[in-house]
């Protein structure tokens, strides 16, 4: 059984700063991306910030200068951290994690979500 257990968010004023986390565990082997996605108009989730396992990163051009994706590849964990945060960047995150179990395919398994609130 693999699950990624996300925390962080919250409630924060525009300008302010907030830091996501998400854990993966269970029966991994290997971890390709992970990343993080957000709902955007006309899409279920959008890319907001993805990292390779070889600490490559790559961001949505709204979030770009202002979110930092990193991971601790010991611990199966990547986090956002997140600046200068503005009333639409407003939604609920999703982390994502593109892995496999011994003898298993790759696959994509999502976080729960976690809601940020920005205010005006």
């Amino acid at each position: 059984q693999v699950q990624l257990v996300q925390s962080g968010g919250g409630l924060v004023q525009a300008g302010g700063s907030l830091r996501l986390s998400c854990a993966a565990s269970g029966s991994i082997f290997s971890i390709n991306d992970m990343g993080w996605n957000r709902p955007a108009p006309g899409k279920q989730r959008d890319l907001v910030a993805t990292i390779t396992n070889g600490s490559n990163t790559k961001y949505a051009d709204s979030v770009k200068g202002r979110f930092t994706i990193s991971r601790d590849n010991a611990q199966n964990t990547v986090y956002l951290q997140m600046d200068s945060l503005k009333p639409e960047d407003t939604a609920v995150y999703y982390c994502n994690a593109n892995l496999r179990s011994r003898g298993t395919p790759y696959f994509d398994y999502w976080g729960q979500g976690t809601q940020v609130t920005v205010s005006s």
